[in-house]
């Protein structure tokens, strides 16, 4: 006998209880294939087991009972989803070439190079010496993947596999118990879901629940035991009233009460530190349909029965889930005040939401219909096997394949195609010290799907990051406010406190020195009573000081060096884009003693993300970062900056609203009269275009900020001439 896996097997005299359970177990496999295989593949399977049996003699669970039980149980999970002979074959010898001395060979040899390769694709890789637990675990898991992309009944085998380890984990010790269980819940209850085998992932997550947290589970599940008895008078009668109802409409639907899964009460508890109370307090029901179209009827009398609660509505049926799911999904208030909660969806859904991917073997005389689910499966396997192809070890490949499996963390894109993990909330910024730290360093702006963003902008899942660096860049501590990563603060703090060691004061100079030299002046040249007045509006006591500020990233020398060749250096920030608020400052981080203009092609207000472009005569002109002008952007790389609003930044500024009205006597008035309540001022109106019906206009007001625009807005939306109004934004 070979060497055996010392975690999963031991070596034990069958004892009496166990003498006829392998008998049953076969017997009753032998049953469930007879429904469906015929008898030339009922003798293959037979066989199989024979096989097996003779390859595991002397093997033993730690339970006591003949190894072979097991592959036999895993089996019957199978027969259970009317899986084919080969499927079945391969899942009672599925340990064969892991625990025993049969090869691969071996089993082409005697049934076929399928069932070889099923068999191989389940298969555990030999271990590494020093190899760490995880580094196995995600080589496992990758061979498992490339397996599944050439045959998808290598997942099925495996996750009926793991569902039967887990349903006989009791013998096990508590700390195996727990990791085993932590496993699952990281890696197979997450792909039986992005599969839509939904019946099995209740019963993985369930089951690993239980066996982590034991005593959380008894207490919950006698809690829930509880609560159910209190519960059923309440469920009984909003049952019978949607029964009624919808025999009274002539829809003979099947209505169920709904059990929560323990596990996703648990998970909703702790996510949103509330009791039970709280969580069991919704009414779950499910209605079955004859066909879709009556499943939108049902929603429509459901709505009519109870009031529905908004935002509460989903539709799953003409956007299904990325995984195959539909339904749809909607929250009312039932009898007593209580929330109920209305899953309504047609049979075959129902069975596809159970069997997911596994539908396919289930019913496979509806072929068609399962074809969705087969489509899915494979077009989210090609995408792994393109990932995986860059992976430059199996962690990696793990890292990768928690794109879909593991929403709390994102997952961009480099332009060259490699995936970079960072926690959910990650900035720019955190990307580019992910990427290498020197590029985290040089990072001026970024470009996400080749559109400029800001450096503060979180990243979502899926995108592209190109990060755009300058040979003098530096970091900026402003970075250490709305970066997350421990990695990226480091670094920034690291090259701050590296460049102050080195002399921040000296690369000031020679920076400043640089953009002098652009504009035909030298350091030397700038009399003393411009650099004291400058050094006074900047609440600053040396040159030394302001050097190194500039060496350290908190002034821009460009900025600077313009300040300094300026006529009048206590020009002060203000707007020139309105008469009214030309006096007032315009607080806009570092661009002290800079004129600044709000550019009238978007005319951005507190509250837009904006971006800053230095222009000879104008200053700083700042624009929203979605401004149409991109080419402005592309052309002048050189000459812009990031900026934001200062933190108290206050004052009226212009924006433009685009607004469809009734051409009716009075409905300018009534326009300006509402703007003027919510204190804005109208300071220009151009008609765009009109009929006998319809006034199109342009409007130009004052707000304080984004949230005054929105309300602003929303008011003028209420109003019944009020056709259609947009933000115009260039």
């Amino acid at each position: 006998m070979s060497t055996l896996a010392p975690s999963k097997i031991v070596c034990l005299q069958s004892d009496g209880q166990f003498k006829n359970l392998e008998a049953e177990y076969v017997a009753r496999l032998g049953d469930i294939l007879a429904s469906y295989l015929d008898p030339e593949q009922i003798a293959q399977c037979m066989r199989a087991y024979e096989f097996g049996a003779a390859a595991h003699t002397g093997q033993f669970r730690k339970s006591g009972e003949p190894y072979i039980c097991h592959p036999v149980a895993v089996a019957i999970s199978l027969a259970e989803m009317r899986m084919d002979a080969d499927g079945i074959t391969a899942a009672i010898l599925h340990d064969v070439i892991e625990d025993t001395v049969i090869t691969k060979p071996e089993l082409a040899a005697q049934f076929n190079n399928e069932v070889a390769e099923l068999v191989d694709g389940v298969t555990k890789l030999s271990k590494i010496e020093n190899q760490s637990h995880a580094e196995a675990q995600a080589g496992n898991v990758r061979k498992m993947f490339l397996a599944m992309a050439k045959d998808l009944r290598v997942i099925i085998v495996k996750l009926a596999d793991r569902l039967h380890n887990m349903e006989t984990l009791g013998v096990m010790k508590p700390p195996k118990k727990r990791r085993i269980a932590r496993e699952t819940l990281d890696i197979y209850a997450p792909i039986a879901n992005r599969l839509g085998m939904n019946s099995i992932r209740h019963k993985l997550e369930a089951l690993s629940f239980e066996s982590m947290y034991p005593l959380r589970y008894a207490v919950l599940s006698r809690a829930i035991k509880k609560a159910r008895g209190n519960r059923r008078k309440i469920i009984d009668t909003i049952e019978n009233t949607i029964r009624a109802r919808l025999q009274e409409a002539d829809f003979p639907c099947d209505v169920v009460g709904r059990e929560k899964n323990i596990y996703s009460i648990y998970k909703k508890m702790v996510k949103k530190k509330i009791p039970l109370a709280d969580v069991f307090d919704v009414y779950a029901f499910r209605i079955y349909c004859e066909d879709v179209d009556s499943c939108y009827r049902v929603l429509g009398i459901m709505h009519n029965l109870y009031k529905p609660i908004p935002g509460r509505f989903k539709d799953y049926i003409a956007l299904p889930k990325e995984n195959g799911y539909q339904s749809l999904h909607s929250v009312l208030i039932g009898p007593y005040a209580v929330p109920i909660e209305v899953q309504i969806r047609t049979h075959e859904m129902h069975r596809m939401s159970e069997s997911g991917i596994a539908a396919h073997w289930l019913y496979k005389s509806e072929g068609d219909k399962t074809r969705n689910f087969q489509a899915l499966a494979n077009e989210w396997l090609k995408d792994l096997l393109e990932i995986q192809k860059s992976a430059g070890d199996s962690l990696e490949f793990i890292d990768n394949l928690k794109v879909d499996l593991f929403p709390q963390e994102v997952f961009v894109f480099t332009p060259r195609g490699e995936i970079i993990k960072l926690p959910r909330g990650a900035t720019i910024v955190d990307f580019a010290y992910a990427v290498h730290t020197d590029l985290g360093n040089a990072c001026v702006s970024a470009r996400i799907d080749k559109q400029l963003i800001p450096l503060q902008t979180q990243l979502e899942s899926g995108v592209t990051v190109e990060i755009i660096t300058a040979e003098d860049a530096r970091p900026n501590p402003l970075w250490l406010n709305y970066v997350i990563t421990a990695r990226a603060r480091t670094a920034i703090r690291n090259r701050l406190k590296h460049i102050e060691e080195q002399g921040a004061a000296g690369l000031g100079r020679r920076l400043l020195e640089n953009e002098l030299l652009t504009m035909n002046v030298q350091l030397a040249d700038i009399s003393e009573g411009k650099v004291t007045a400058l050094l006074k509006m900047m609440g600053l006591k040396t040159l030394d000081n302001l050097l190194e500020d500039i060496g350290l990233g908190n002034k821009m020398p460009f900025l600077v060096a313009k300040q300094l060749t300026q006529d009048d250096v206590h020009t002060h920030v203000k707007l020139n884009d309105s008469a009214k608020v030309q006096n007032r400052p315009l607080m806009i981080k570092g661009t002290e003693g800079m004129v600044v203009t709000l550019a009238k092609c978007c005319r951005p207000i507190p509250g837009d993300s904006i971006i800053g472009f230095f222009n000879p005569g104008k200053g700083i002109v700042v624009h929203q970062h979605d401004c149409h002008n991109h080419a402005l952007i592309k052309k002048k790389q050189n000459n812009w900056l990031d900026v934001e609003w200062g933190e108290d930044t206050k004052g009226d500024f212009a924006t433009e609203i685009r607004i469809e009205i009734l051409n009716q006597r009075g409905s300018l008035a009534t326009i300006a009269t509402t703007i003027s309540e919510l204190e804005s001022n109208i300071e220009n109106v151009t008609v765009v275009d009109q009929d006998a019906r319809v006034s199109v206009d342009l409007i130009t007001l004052t707000a304080q900020n984004r949230v005054h625009l929105a309300k602003i807005m929303r008011r003028l939306k209420e109003l019944s001439i009020v056709l259609k109004i947009t933000r115009v934004k260039g």
